[in-house]
């Protein structure tokens, strides 16, 4: 599951804000922020919503190592940019 780092650069890489997760995750934007902020330790099913938000959104998290997980944009959505 994804991490606090993983999910600050994926909105940034998606330009969406806390409100356009909270929105799409169907996560609080307030626990949103103590995640990303790394104060809070959200829920597993919490994880979920907000990595299966990004998925949606074409993004895939790939394991790179032991040094930790990359992300990749899905060729259908590059090609609509």
């Amino acid at each position: 599951m994804i991490n606090a780092k993983q999910c600050r650069a994926t909105r940034a890489w998606l330009s969406w804000s806390q409100d356009e997760l909270a929105r799409r995750s169907q996560v609080s934007k307030r626990a949103i922020a103590g995640f990303e902020l790394e104060k809070t330790v959200p829920h597993d099913r919490t994880l979920r919503d907000l990595q299966r938000a990004f998925e949606d959104a074409g993004i895939t998290f790939l394991m790179e190592g032991a040094k930790g997980i990359g992300l990749r944009e899905s060729q259908e959505n590059s090609a609509s940019d």
